[in-house]
């Protein structure tokens, strides 16, 4: 079966047509893209997309169709076909190559980010229970993590990955903690310190295995997917000796669904966005805590970070014309794949959102799960 005829039999169950007059059809503007993608997998699908050689109106749509079917099932009839969209979305992180995420996905421009975040610059899923707009939605998850810990006026918190410095902030400014925050990105670290006012928070670029202080809460909200598997039990051990006996430790996560034997990962998304990412499944991070903390709580909101990934890509199309001075045409169609194939594999619960909360030794009396 040629690679054109196995490709339309894939999008035909997706219900998607070629060159058609829907939304999520897909227009091809080169018929080179039917051996780019069989010979290249993912990596031949992203990058034709990136020179142009194919268009979808609803980019979004079309890849939550392709992912609601098994794709993977419908190719393994022909052993060469490596092309497959519900993947794994990261590949494995190497220690030695802590700062590599930080240069070539953090650092690319605090303008763009400014323009497709919420106010605080906070790049992690937003809490949409009783919000209406970005701002309200990471408002609401910055107060829920505060929550989750019953935050007090004085808590020393330490945030391991602390971005632009969202959470610092609100902990300092709501409830009145003391907050230092660890980030392996240059501008971000300068973004942050230059903007915390008054508030008793620094931002550090540093790793997290430098850190030797004595903290009464840990907070990490987006950080875990760049661990890897090979570190997560250092990665618990060192949160463990950085926590007080009676403090929490607040694991915010993507997660994958399903755990995959082999490497799983998208080579598109490990070039172009996150190199060296990793997912986690439920159970490497029990694992991964097993004898060193008590699960307090565990909290579900992945369909949220669909909608959280709409509010970018709107956002960053909103901004697109102040951007593409700086910005390519090939930039920028790299980052619609990018947030609309992860509006996707959220939207169909491909990857799931995660909120731990842990414990040295158990809550006394117990732990009160908040929503």
């Amino acid at each position: 079966m040629s690679a054109k005829s196995t490709l339309h039999d894939v999008f035909e169950a997706a219900d998607i047509q070629v060159n058609g007059d829907r939304p999520w059809d897909i227009q091809i503007h080169n018929e080179g893209f039917y051996s780019r993608v069989m010979g290249k997998g993912t990596l031949g699908a992203g990058e034709s997309y990136m020179d142009g050689w194919w268009d979808v109106e609803a980019l979004d749509v079309f890849f939550t169709k392709l992912m609601s079917v098994d794709i993977e099932k419908r190719l393994r009839q022909n052993p060469t076909v490596i092309f497959s969209v519900i993947k794994s979305m990261f590949v494995n992180l190497q220690r030695r190559s802590i700062y590599k995420v930080g240069e070539e996905h953090y650092d690319i421009g605090n303008d763009l980010y400014t323009k497709m975040l919420d106010k605080r610059l906070t790049y992690t899923c937003g809490y949409w229970r009783d919000a209406s707009n970005l701002d309200e939605a990471q408002e609401n998850k910055l107060d829920l993590i505060c929550r989750k810990l019953n935050l007090k006026k004085g808590d020393k918190v330490l945030d391991i990955g602390s971005g632009w410095g969202s959470f610092l902030n609100f902990a300092a400014e709501k409830y009145g903690a003391e907050c230092i925050g660890i980030t392996i990105s240059k501008e971000q670290a300068a973004f942050a310190n230059k903007n915390r006012g008054n508030l008793p928070v620094e931002t550090r670029l540093q790793d997290y295995m430098e850190v030797d202080e004595q903290f009464d809460h840990i907070v990490s909200i987006g950080m875990f997917e760049h661990v890897g598997k090979k570190n997560y039990r250092k990665f618990f051990e060192k949160s463990h000796s950085l926590l007080k006996d009676d403090g929490l430790f607040l694991l915010h996560t993507i997660g994958a669904s399903k755990w995959s034997k082999g490497n799983g990962g998208d080579p598109w998304i490990s070039k172009y966005i996150f190199p060296y990412g990793e997912l986690p499944s439920m159970d490497r991070v029990m694992t991964a805590v097993d004898r060193l903390y008590k699960t307090e709580d565990v909290h579900n909101f992945g369909y949220d970070y669909s909608t959280t990934l709409t509010a970018w890509r709107d956002n960053f199309e909103a901004g697109w014309p102040e951007l593409k001075g700086k910005y390519d045409d090939r930039f920028y169609r790299m980052w619609q794949y990018y947030l609309n194939s992860f509006i996707a594999v959220f939207g169909v619960r491909n990857n799931q959102l995660w909120q731990f909360v842990f414990s040295k030794s158990g809550v006394k009396g117990g732990y009160r799960s908040v929503r």
